[in-house]
């Protein structure tokens, strides 16, 4: 066998064996159980911290009047939960549920990947693939 046949090969072997993880974490049962994980968290921390109305919109729950210290920018989705103090416009919120998705299709894996992407919302592609626009970010 050729050196470029075997190298090409042991690519095709490695690829492989990445897809396992991928198919084990991504769009899975594992990744349905992170979401609600993360629903869970959201709806504790919401309750606790939400001084505002609770409401669902948009596939969301929404946490209004929760204290700036309590989530980041104007808002932060943790599962299927909004946490803010009152930036709920309809824009907003369809952003915010891109973010379930992307919570849904990731998991737990979700918080690791965005915080790889970098806190820049113009070069980070889950806030990029949500809508820049939307989210207030142009």
């Amino acid at each position: 066998m050729s050196d470029t046949r075997l190298d090409r090969a042991v690519v095709n072997a490695l690829s492989g064996l990445l897809e396992v993880p991928r198919l084990l974490l991504v769009d899975s049962g594992i990744s349905r159980l992170g979401y609600w994980y993360a629903t869970a968290v959201g709806f504790t921390w919401g309750f606790l911290w939400s001084v505002g109305r609770v409401e669902r919109r948009h596939g969301l729950w929404v946490f209004r009047g929760m204290p700036r210290r309590t989530f980041g920018r104007g808002g932060s989705c943790v599962g299927g939960c909004y946490l803010t103090a009152q930036n709920v416009t309809d824009d907003v919120l369809d952003h915010e549920a891109a973010h379930k998705r992307q919570w849904q299709r990731y998991g737990m894996l979700f918080p690791a990947l965005y915080f790889a992407a970098g806190r820049d919302p113009l070069r980070n592609r889950f806030e990029i693939e949500a809508g820049l626009e939307k989210g207030g970010y142009l």
